[in-house]
């Protein structure tokens, strides 16, 4: 096998998701625990069989675990035997969201129904994201008439290929433009434009609603 991508900082993602040591994916993945190291930290050409052991002790596909996956949407294998679908109560979504990552706005923008990717925290029960000052998406969030605010949804989702499960979580609520004097007091919420860039504009939903789902199979 000569095409492994970036097969050792995909093992140490999925290792870390896992929360699992390189001497546990050894033990898993029937190898040794310096073959792991090796993989993660070296551009190296593993069989066949090794890496089908290892995507498998760390819960994904060999696909996947070779990037091979990376240009094709999520989901696209079979659904699990007898799927069931399990509604999530408030706490449940907050604890799923609540170490940020990238997430979905949804709005009505000038040129119809949108929905664009961010980067996003939880801080102090509201999700943050930056955006570039004056630009499409802060046009767009603003209504420019004093007290009249926007309502957006925003969405937050993983999906595990391997175990054909996932979970979905929405949040509603209005958006605010953080101003200027405040921003100072958000230095600690830790949160970069997913785009990057000067995107120093922070905008805060403040949830008035949050909602989710999970789906299990047997």
């Amino acid at each position: 096998m000569t095409r492994t991508g970036d097969l050792g900082r995909r093992i140490a993602h999925h290792r870390a998701r896992l929360g699992l040591t390189r001497d546990q994916v050894a033990e898993r993945a029937a190898v040794s625990p310096g073959y792991v190291e090796y993989l993660e930290e070296n551009t190296g050409s593993p069989s066949t069989d090794a890496v089908a052991r290892l995507a498998d002790a760390l819960q994904t596909t060999v696909d996947d675990l070779l990037g091979g996956a990376f240009d094709r949407p999520p989901g696209r294998g079979a659904a699990a035997a007898a799927p069931a679908l399990e509604k999530l109560d408030q706490e449940e979504c907050l604890r799923l969201i609540a170490p940020g990552g990238i997430g979905r706005v949804a709005f009505n923008g000038s040129h119809g129904p949108t929905v664009l990717p961010v980067n996003y925290k939880v801080h102090d029960g509201a999700v943050l994201f930056r955006t570039a000052q004056g630009g499409p998406m802060d046009k767009d969030l603003r209504t420019g008439v004093q007290g009249v605010e926007i309502k957006v949804g925003f969405e937050v989702d993983r999906i595990d290929e391997a175990r054909r499960e996932g979970w979905s979580v929405l949040v509603q609520g209005p958006v605010h433009h953080v101003p200027q004097e405040e921003t100072v007091q958000l230095t600690g919420s830790d949160v970069s434009p997913w785009a990057g860039g000067e995107r120093q504009l922070y905008v805060r939903i403040i949830p008035s609603q949050i909602t989710g789902r999970r789906i299990r199979g047997l």
